[in-house]
């Protein structure tokens, strides 16, 4: 299991906005290259999304749904990554002062990923949630000058 937490400074209400804008998802997913809406509202109960992730010459086609969401305070994703499994991705808000405490809890639940888990696996996932964390306070923060690195923006195809 991967848990990360970074200090984002900008309120809930604001990384929230970020974080319900499906045009930014990829710029913050670590990676994304293309995403587009599928079903429902981004990010109410159900509502789907399907993107690109190119891992060199191989692009995995996949999904992911909203399990649980709490808006402003929780937000919890299903990734369906096909042959390789599912991952339940948690996104936990919580007020610090005028700012946000983001903890992310991710790992395997179903297939392949759950399967063949372990510690290799979490730490890879700390690297990605990492990275994960710090684009989204890039996105989120009033200077909005990008701390790690380009944010690519995936191209977003309207259904």
């Amino acid at each position: 299991m991967a848990v990360r937490h970074r200090l984002i400074r900008a309120s809930p209400d604001e990384v929230w906005e970020v974080l319900s804008d499906i045009e930014k998802y990829g710029d913050w997913v670590v990676g994304t290259s293309r995403t587009e809406e599928a079903e429902g509202d981004w990010p109410e109960l159900g509502a789907t999304l399907r993107y690109e992730i190119r891992l060199g010459p191989v692009t995995l086609h996949n999904t992911t749904v909203v399990r649980r969401t709490e808006p402003k305070h929780i937000l919890e994703l299903e990734a369906d990554s096909g042959p390789l499994g599912t991952a339940r991705i948690a996104l936990e808000l919580r007020p610090w002062g005028e700012q946000t405490l983001l903890i992310l809890d991710e790992h395997p639940l179903r297939g392949a990923g759950g399967l063949l888990h372990n510690s290799l696996v979490d730490a890879v996932q700390q690297v990605r949630g990492r990275a994960m964390l710090g684009r989204l306070a890039d996105l989120c923060e009033p200077d909005g000058a990008p701390s790690r690195g380009s944010l690519r923006r995936p191209r977003l195809i309207r259904a």
